[in-house]
């Protein structure tokens, strides 16, 4: 809508030329200005359909002048830009009633098609609230990448609604702290984040450990024990690695989103349920679904908004601010503080970091811990990089030398990880017997064709014994299966 008149206010005088003659050329009569005061007196006076305004003033803040604005005249809409890049500016800029943020340096293009959305976009009856200023970037999002931009932004619009996100992106990329940035940024910062690792938790665990269980709902079961939905009850609930969830407990799940109430494990009443739900994962959900391994309906109940976390690989520009991020903590962990040398930094940003974030954050820890010099050069680094480990995945010849006893520490100590400092769900004892014994008394009566008396020799259980375990794991029998 050429003819109206936009306000701008930038310290940088190349910027302002720059808007004043791209907005000049669309037909806009453009007001400049370097200060917050010239700007507020044009608010003031009636002046201007929109408002572009950079963070950083001379005298004074442009986040500060938002609400001022929308409080003094609800109908301008305001965009603001900042070459602080983080996630802090993003979403307070979006609490305090901005129609848009946009990162510098801008695209030109992409502002023009903001300035125009602004123009012509109905008037919102509910003036924005300016909400309680967070002073400090709490959780550690590092990152002014154009990839990382546009996680802040759709984490930014996602504050005033309780919609379910699926964070989708590699292993060590950070997808749990997107999630916890969701949760401390949204109206639900009060309640509990309560995290569940569904590759970490056993099979016959999940339902108990998701929705609680009632005393003697199975054998161990000495108690009851709240379930992660009663835990996380006001506030967000978050389902790492979703992709591993088995299909029972998709359709529990799915009840729950549909239904909004749940009842526990022996229990014979309904739950409601108040609870966001933020899901994340490393797998290809759409294959799964194509595969009939998860539940199409499920899936588009989580990805209602979807959120790509960039590998870093794709972020190489922010390996240095990670690195700083990095070496500080350390020095709060208690370990010696170290430099790395620019050579040192570069080599880094050139690494191709399959474990991506986390894998980089182990090798600052290493260089902190194992080497003595306060200054760490790129002969360290190459050092370093030239014998990384396999973070994620092991390899098979590893699994072929590992011991069956060996195979259930190790996931069973993911098991015991994934709760931090938390604990199990009591009766962990007798459901880690049932994981074990069901894959046991099927692999046994596949080899011997389903004849239940040749496996309970093998077993060495009852005939009788054998055919109650069948019928309490619902374990399939059929002869002549080769």
């Amino acid at each position: 809508m050429s003819g109206e008149t936009i306000l701008v206010a930038d310290d940088d005088r190349a910027i302002r030329t720059v808007l004043g003659q791209a907005l000049g050329r669309q037909g806009y009569d453009v007001r400049l200005t370097s200060n917050a005061a010239t700007l507020w007196k044009w608010v003031e006076d009636g002046a201007g359909a929109l408002v572009i305004t950079d963070v950083v003033m001379p005298d004074g803040n442009g986040l500060d002048l938002i609400p001022q604005i929308r409080k003094r005249r609800p109908d301008l809409r305001v965009i603001a830009m900042s070459a602080q890049n983080t996630l802090t500016t993003a979403v307070k800029a979006t609490e305090r009633g901005a129609f848009e943020y946009l990162p510098k340096p801008f695209d030109l293009s992409e502002l023009l098609e903001t300035v125009e959305r602004a123009i012509k976009a109905v008037q919102d009856a509910q003036s924005a609230t300016d909400q309680a200023e967070i002073e400090d970037e709490r959780l550690p999002l590092i990152g002014r990448t154009p990839a990382m931009q546009e996680v802040y932004r759709v984490i930014a619009r996602l504050t005033a609604t309780d919609l379910s996100a699926l964070i989708t992106g590699e292993s060590g990329t950070g997808k749990e702290l997107i999630a916890r940035a969701l949760h401390e940024y949204s109206k639900r910062r009060q309640g509990p984040f309560v995290a569940i690792n569904m590759a970490a938790i056993p099979r016959d665990l999940i339902e108990s450990e998701l929705f609680g269980h009632e005393k003697g709902a199975f054998t161990g079961a000495v108690n009851r024990q709240a379930g992660k939905f009663e835990q996380a009850e006001g506030g967000t609930l978050f389902l790492d690695e979703i992709g591993d969830m088995p299909m029972e407990a998709q359709t529990r799940l799915l009840r729950v989103l549909q239904e909004g109430e749940y009842s526990m494990v022996g229990g014979r009443s309904a739950i409601k349920t108040d609870v966001r739900i933020v899901a994340a994962t490393h797998r290809d959900l759409k294959q799964l679904v194509g595969q009939g391994l998860f539940r199409e309906d499920l899936y588009y109940r989580l990805n209602v908004v979807p959120i790509r976390v960039p590998p870093l690989r794709e972020r190489r520009d922010d390996v240095p601010d990670l690195v700083r991020h990095f070496l500080s903590q350390t020095v709060e962990d208690g370990l010696p503080a170290k430099t790395l040398t620019a050579a040192a930094v570069d080599r880094l940003k050139q690494a191709r970091w399959p474990g991506n974030v986390r894998e980089l954050e182990n090798v600052i820890r290493r260089l902190a811990a194992l080497y003595s010099q306060d200054q760490i050069d790129v002969d360290v680094i190459e050092a370093e990089l030239s014998d990384q480990p396999a973070y994620e995945t092991l390899s098979g010849d590893f699994l072929d030398k590992e011991s069956l006893s060996q195979a259930i520490e190790r996931h069973l100590r993911k098991y015991f990880e994934a709760h931090r400092n938390d604990f199990p769900a009591s009766g962990v004892y007798g459901q880690i017997l049932r994981e074990l014994e069901r894959p046991l008394i099927s692999l046994c009566l596949e080899a011997t064709d389903g004849n239940q008396v040749k496996a309970s020799e093998i077993l060495g259980l009852n005939r009788n014994t054998l055919r109650k375990k069948i019928r309490e794991l619902d374990i399939p029998v059929a002869r002549g299966r080769r």
